[in-house]
């Protein structure tokens, strides 16, 4: 039985020489031009690293990168059965925080109860005294809203009625796509567990 062995060869070819759109009259055959029409055309392979862009403004900005570890810890006590929290901000007198989704797709929520039972988490605008962009009275503590493809309507973007959580552990919610680029977010936490709970809230946001 006779066997063929095939062998080919790739050349690389780095640079070669074309004309330039300005010269298409040297092309057709002018024999002088003011302009050398002959450019360098790169044909080579190189690996790049995209840190960043300039705006429109001339400022640098950087790639946001998801977050390595969950942030805005609060802790609220003594949450009685039907009443709410807003986190991230803290109803033992802490300085509010708000969560700012520029940038980010997924954010991961995690709800650390002491009483075990249904919680209902809704996403809401934060509060009036920072700014959406450039807008401020904004609307807070109300629903955000948003345009649903599939069901070809405005909806809440995020609002889920009754989860059920267990007791002294995190429990984590992961929220895909709804609340991406939102600038000025919250979480009503509404504790209907049944009885009263201590509420610790933390969270972490991805690209």
């Amino acid at each position: 039985m006779r066997s063929l062995w095939f062998s080919h060869k790739i050349n690389m070819v780095q640079k070669r020489e074309a004309y330039a759109p300005w010269s298409l009259t040297r092309k057709a055959g002018v024999e002088s031009a003011t302009v050398n029409g002959d450019i360098e055309v790169p044909q080579f392979i190189q690996p790049t690293l995209d840190t960043g862009f300039v705006d429109e403004k001339g400022d640098w900005k950087g790639r946001t990168s998801s977050d390595e570890q969950f942030f805005a810890f609060a802790k609220d006590e003594a949450i009685a059965n039907g009443a709410t929290i807003l986190a991230p901000q803290s109803s033992t007198g802490n300085p509010p925080w708000v969560l700012d989704m520029t940038g980010f797709c997924d954010i991961l929520l995690a709800i650390k109860p002491t009483n075990a039972g249904n919680y209902a988490t809704e996403a809401v605008m934060g509060p009036a005294t920072f700014a959406f962009a450039n807008l401020r009275d904004v609307d807070a503590a109300s629903a955000l809203r948003g345009w649903h493809v599939s069901n070809s309507r405005i909806e809440d973007l995020y609002l889920d009625s009754a989860e059920s959580l267990t007791a002294d552990v995190w429990n984590i919610i992961y929220i895909q796509n709804n609340l991406r680029n939102q600038k000025l977010l919250q979480f009503k936490i509404t504790n209907n567990s049944g009885g009263e709970s201590d509420i610790e809230t933390a969270f972490m946001r991805l690209v």
